[in-house]
């Protein structure tokens, strides 16, 4: 395991500060899909949720950089598909592509079948949540930062050397992550377009999980202005629609 690093350097602090601002970007996918699952449980527990969901990604996300060796040995080639090139060679598949693949395909399924569950919900009559549902709504925080997990821990690994200097880019971009989990999840809850925007971003980046596992390289950036561009639009529409209900609410009182 690395020294303990030399916090007086500024080389360090600025890898320090870069890496915990790409951990946060990283994790804005991951605060969208907890805000969205851990709205089906009773208001006193989603607090709670996201929480101990984003404390156990934390933990496992240690876990992961203090086994980095076994992690970066996951990129070995266990396998290759030969109708498949990648210039002009059959791709080889790891573990790393393999759980890639998984998470692409839980994303796509979840997020599907979260629009579907609220394009429903106003057929069915209301319905008691299940005491167990708040610790599926704490494994399915986990699984898909689980996912995540190995794209941001490669990206560290790339970016710094240290591993202490990770984990502490870990701890304290989940902390912020944390403290404003809980606007972020009442501000999108509380606008059920921006529901289903999130959800159709989450499809998104799924099929982005998906292609990577099969090397098929998609340029984020790309992802994100689509994502930064639909965003804009649609708080637009809302101030729009806020400013018809004040207009019709005058035209009723006069």
């Amino acid at each position: 395991m690395a020294d303990l690093p030399d916090l007086t350097d500024p080389a360090l602090l600025t890898a320090l500060l870069t890496l915990t601002v790409l951990e946060i970007i990283l994790g804005v996918d991951n605060i969208i899909f907890i805000s969205i699952v851990s709205n089906k449980l009773p208001q006193h527990q989603q607090s709670k949720a996201r929480t101990l969901g984003l404390l156990f990604a934390m933990v496992f996300r240690i876990i992961l950089l203090l086994t980095i060796t076994w992690i970066i040995g996951l990129t070995s080639t266990i396998f290759t598909i030969n109708f498949i090139k990648d210039n002009g060679q059959p791709i080889g598949i790891s573990w790393k592509d393999i759980i890639l693949l998984l998470g692409g395909i839980f994303l796509v399924f979840k997020s599907t079948l979260e629009i579907h569950q609220k394009l429903e919900v106003a057929r069915k009559p209301a319905q008691t949540v299940a005491p167990s549902l708040f610790s599926a709504v704490i494994f399915q925080i986990v699984m898909v930062d689980a996912v995540f997990s190995f794209d941001s821990i490669l990206t560290a690994i790339g970016l710094v050397d240290n591993v202490w200097i990770m984990i502490a880019a870990v701890v304290i971009s989940m902390l912020i992550m944390i403290f404003f989990s809980g606007m972020i999840s009442k501000f999108i809850n509380k606008h059920p377009t921006l529901q289903i925007l999130a959800l159709a971003f989450l499809i998104m980046i799924g099929v982005m999980l998906i292609a990577e596992g099969f090397h098929q390289k998609i340029n984020k950036s790309y992802i994100y202005t689509a994502i930064a561009f639909s965003l804009i639009v649609e708080l637009i529409n809302m101030r729009l629609r806020k400013n018809r209900q004040h207009i019709d609410l005058n035209n009723e009182e006069l």
